[in-house]
């Protein structure tokens, strides 16, 4: 029991806590004042210092707490300080040295003795010989390999011998601990109950066959995978333990299925475009074989969206499927008129390195205006688009990343009007300096490399400025200029981001960044803005707010507001 109090007692000596205001500590620092500290600060704020009975007390509390971490030979000399109310007891410590472990001894029994994680978890967390004997990290050791073997199956799992014994005159300490794992369990046949979709698309999607060694990431990974298809509403995973290890675990997945329609509607406003009206129409699922319908609708003033997209999987439900997807624009803005219609036929896989890889047929029909110039483009492109992300969760998760680079080609051999290659590029990386410390990079690259800058429609040339690009312009306000002073648009496109944000309260957080570039033919003219903002991480996702100004502007066309909601990369 008294080991028990000393790793409870050293397990909370990581934390800081503010020292007693009646008790002052001479003598020590660091963890050992820590845990002391953290410990007497549990006694009442007002107690009767001169006592003899609760001076012993605090003596007994302080030698406890530093058992936890270490030292058993303390000295402890109480004495009263100060006068009425600011009378304080002081206790000059003399910590002694502490106890050194002299053996260690931590060994695995049962099929995790060969398991690799076992093997790497005592090298990485076990204490090790000469280490400070440490009460906490003990109890750590020993939460860890129970954790473990519950995550890998194995459900019989025991503490053989788990020992901590001390030789305080000696100054050693003695650890041994037996953990016997027992056989690891396996993974049986998945039976699922109350869907919508074949058995065999539902099976595609496990991560593990029956007869594989059970991992409970597994079942996690499953249960996202299901949700991430959207045709179910609810999915509840049971696993049912069978009475010897010989026996497979059987897994039960109730599902219930999702709603056949589902319609979002929204309203808001942005510099960029003024107000603006959303309206989404999906279909979850259309048959048992998963296929799915999406549409979508935007309306502003500059810009008017209409898309839809039509999808089926093929047997690797998650990873691999088809999409069909049609969409109208109409845009007026700045020195750009045009209307666009495209069709595109996509395949999507994700590769084995986490990267997804998606080969399209696209073509585009666009009537257009800009500056001095009209014409219409007919173009078929086939194009390839490999991308990752990844992020540790959150509506403003702590750490993500995000790559994409995308390359589409035109050719008059297979119908098209022009010829050319477009490439385009984003990269960016959100990293945590703390819980209250957050920064954001982002780069953003594009080039049209073979036909003249003049012969594509707008909608395949390069403008900048704007909320997701450099901040303290407007939208798409950047680009080379014709004899009118009119924006041309552009062959390439390169600009940078680099934001700091600090927590303020809660899910709020205050932002200063910095942004740069330019969208060019020739010369690059480089473009810079600076600003303040506010995040929000809301449940739908994080709202910015963002006064920027553009340094490289006549001043009163500087200042720019920036909203925007949705994901920072």
């Amino acid at each position: 029991m008294l080991y028990r109090t000393l790793a409870i007692l050293a397990l909370l000596a990581a934390s800081a806590a503010a020292a007693h205001p009646q008790i002052e500590l001479k003598g020590v620092s660091g963890p050992l004042a820590e845990n002391i500290e953290l410990y007497l600060d549990r006694l009442p704020a007002k107690n009767n210092l001169g006592s003899r009975r609760f001076q012993n007390k605090v003596i007994e509390d302080v030698k406890l707490a530093g058992r936890a971490v270490g030292y058993y030979r303390m000295t402890i000399e109480p004495s009263l300080v100060g006068k009425d109310k600011t009378q304080k007891l002081r206790l000059t410590i003399k910590p002694g040295e502490a106890l050194r472990l002299k053996s260690v001894k931590v060994e695995i029994l049962g099929e995790a003795s060969t398991d690799p994680e076992f093997i790497q978890l005592v090298k990485q967390v076990g204490p090790k010989v000469n280490h400070r004997v440490h009460h906490g990290r003990y109890e750590e050791i020993k939460n860890q390999l129970n954790s473990l073997a519950l995550r890998r199956g194995y459900f019989q799992a025991k503490f053989v011998k788990q020992e901590l014994s001390v030789a305080p005159r000696l100054l050693q300490g003695f650890i041994h601990i037996q953990f016997d794992s027992g056989p690891r369990y396996h993974f049986g046949e998945v039976a699922f109950e109350g869907s919508q979709i074949r058995d065999e698309r539902l099976q595609s999607m496990l991560p593990f066959q029956p007869g594989e060694p059970y991992l409970s990431s597994q079942l996690g990974e499953l249960n996202q995978r299901l949700a991430e298809s959207n045709w179910f509403r609810t999915i509840d995973v049971t696993v049912d333990e069978p009475e010897n290890a010989e026996q497979q675990l059987a897994v039960t997945i109730k599902v219930e299925p999702q709603i056949r329609n589902t319609v979002e509607t929204g309203v808001g406003y942005s510099t960029d475009l003024g107000p603006r009206v959303k309206l989404n129409w999906n279909r979850p699922w259309l048959n048992d074989r998963g296929h799915s319908f999406n549409s979508r609708m935007a309306l502003s003033g500059p810009e008017q969206t209409v898309e839809a997209g039509y999808k089926w999987p093929k047997k690797n439900v998650s990873n691999d499927f088809y999409k069909l997807n049609f969409g109208i624009k109409n845009k007026d803005i700045e020195d750009t008129r045009s209307q666009e219609y495209n069709i595109a036929l996509e395949r999507h896989w994700l590769l084995a390195d986490d990267w997804y890889r998606t080969v399209s047929l696209r073509w585009l029909y666009e009537d257009y205006e800009q500056g001095l110039e009209s014409g219409s483009a007919n173009l078929i492109m086939p194009g390839v688009t490999f991308s990752r992300s990844w992020n540790s969760g959150g509506s403003m998760p702590s750490e993500a990343s995000r790559y994409l680079i995308a390359t589409e080609i035109s050719d008059p051999a297979w119908g098209s009007d022009s010829s050319f290659v477009r490439i385009r590029s984003r990269v960016g990386w959100i990293g945590s300096f703390s819980e209250d410390h957050r920064y954001l990079v982002r780069f953003d690259a594009g080039a049209v490399l073979r036909e003249a800058i003049t012969e594509l429609p707008p909608s395949l040339r390069f403008f900048a400025g704007g909320d997701n690009s450099i901040r303290g312009y407007s939208y798409e306000s950047i680009s080379p200029v014709d004899a009118d002073g009119k924006l041309l648009g552009a062959r390439y496109l390169a600009t940078a981001a680099l934001e700091y944000q600090y927590r303020v309260s809660g899910n709020w957080w205050a932002a200063a960044f910095f942004d740069a570039g330019s969208a060019w033919n020739d010369k690059a003219e480089i473009y810079r803005g600076v600003g303040l903002g506010v995040r929000w991480a809301s449940p739908v996702g994080p709202i910015r707010i963002d006064v920027a100004w553009g340094l490289d502007v006549p001043s009163d066309q500087a200042f720019q507001l920036h909203f925007s909601l949705g994901p920072e990369l």
